[in-house]
């Protein structure tokens, strides 16, 4: 059974843990998964009031208690600008200082959350932003769309905001991104409001549940259908799409059917068990051996049982073109993030490295979150990087089994 753009989110019990499983399936295939444990504080993208607690000037950071206690990390070298709660003169951060701040990193491993002074409100459209009073556009715009982006754009009041329009801004009308500006700037201005009156490590701004939040992120075109086959996340998903996304509302589903269960008859269990492996079969019977370290992601290729018949050199490059297009699918699959180190079959021929390089770099560009493909090392080795935001799929379901 092929299902293209389904959206599948559950609710699992375990014992005395419940969980929820989100898998988004192209053409059959999953091709992102997350876990959300339920009653988990979740920050990332939540905007607060902070505090100061230290300068370090020598690895130019400031450290930012928010709410509940938790220190951030916030990188001075940004040069953003800050919001104070009090008047002060300048950007410089000190000790005591009271700002907004919002969550654009979780913790991961050993590392603090991270936090930026320049807003971001994001819709399904457009961001809103308090930094750089600008117009950005999302460089996976379709080429012949931007200037009609940047004209819509650029009558927007942006005396207090800057905008970016993200992928899904192609070819929605006018008057959808007037009207999610219009959204957008004045859930801005209740945060700027607010944050005159609240008291220190106050949460101003909550950010949607993150299987909610990946409903905004899909593109229009790609999601087909949402399936749910827990009553609360129906109707929570239902009341979102219906105030920020009416467009997509006739999308959801309810799973009425008892048996087989949303998760047998999907396979979203052995999807996430498959995602956890650290060995991946790929069809030519070769496979992938996938090792996230402390510093980076280790990822080398091996021939394993592939039996073809044909020349070395076709052989090899064969192998290494289907390990770059699996590559692709699991950092996304797995969230992925940071450096990540490919060590593919060795080729002596320059001309299949450059081919490799090019259908890795094309592979790359399906993925949402931005990913770099640096280079080939002397020694044969691939270097790329995938922007760290949320942990990842290991780290979600590290205390559990599933």
């Amino acid at each position: 059974m092929r299902q293209n753009g389904k959206l599948l989110i559950t609710r699992q019990k375990e014992q005395r843990q419940e969980r929820i499983l989100s898998a988004f399936y192209e053409d059959g295939k999953p091709a992102e998964l997350s876990c959300f444990r339920s009653g988990d504080r979740q920050i990332l993208g939540n905007i607060y009031i902070g505090k100061v607690k230290n300068v370090v000037k020598n690895i130019e950071a400031a450290f930012i208690e928010i709410e509940g206690g938790i220190l951030c990390y916030h990188s001075i070298r940004e040069k953003e600008e800050p919001i104070f709660i009090k008047d002060k003169k300048g950007n410089r951060l000190s000790p005591g200082d009271e700002l907004l701040v919002q969550v654009s990193r979780e913790a991961v491993k050993t590392k603090a959350p991270t936090v930026t002074c320049n807003l971001n409100f994001p819709g399904k459209y457009l961001v809103l932003t308090t930094g750089r009073k600008e117009i950005g556009l999302s460089a996976k715009l379709p080429p012949e769309e931007k200037e009609r982006l940047k004209a819509i754009a650029s009558s927007f009041p942006r005396e207090e905001f800057g905008v970016i329009v993200r992928t899904n801004g192609a070819y929605a009308s006018a008057e959808a991104l007037e009207e999610e500006y219009k959204r957008l700037s004045d859930a801005c201005h209740k945060v700027l409001n607010e944050g005159r009156h609240r008291i220190c490590f106050s949460r101003l701004y909550q950010e949607p549940p993150a299987y909610m939040a990946g409903i905004r992120s899909l593109k229009t075109e790609e999601l087909q259908e949402i399936v749910t086959d827990d009553p609360q996340i129906f109707e929570e998903i239902s009341a979102y799409l219906a105030e920020y996304q009416p467009e997509d509302k006739d999308k959801l589903r309810f799973y009425e059917e008892k048996s087989p269960s949303m998760d047998h008859f999907y396979g979203i269990s052995t999807a996430f068990k498959h995602a956890l492996e650290e060995r991946v079969w790929l069809k030519s019977g070769a496979y992938l051996v996938i090792q996230p370290t402390e510093a980076l992601t280790v990822v080398d290729v091996n021939t394993g049982k592939y039996d073809g018949h044909k020349k070395l050199r076709e052989t090899f490059l064969r192998i290494n073109q289907e390990a770059a297009r699996e590559l692709a699918r699991q950092l996304r699959l797995r969230n992925l993030s940071g450096i990540i180190i490919v060590d593919f079959i060795d080729m002596e021929e320059e001309a299949d490295r450059k081919s490799l390089m090019d259908t890795l770099a094309q592979e790359l560009q399906k993925d949402p979150v931005k990913t770099v493909l640096v280079d080939m090392t002397p020694l044969g080795l691939v270097e790329l990087t995938r922007k760290k935001v949320r942990k990842t799929l290991k780290e979600q379901v590290e205390h559990e089994s599933i």
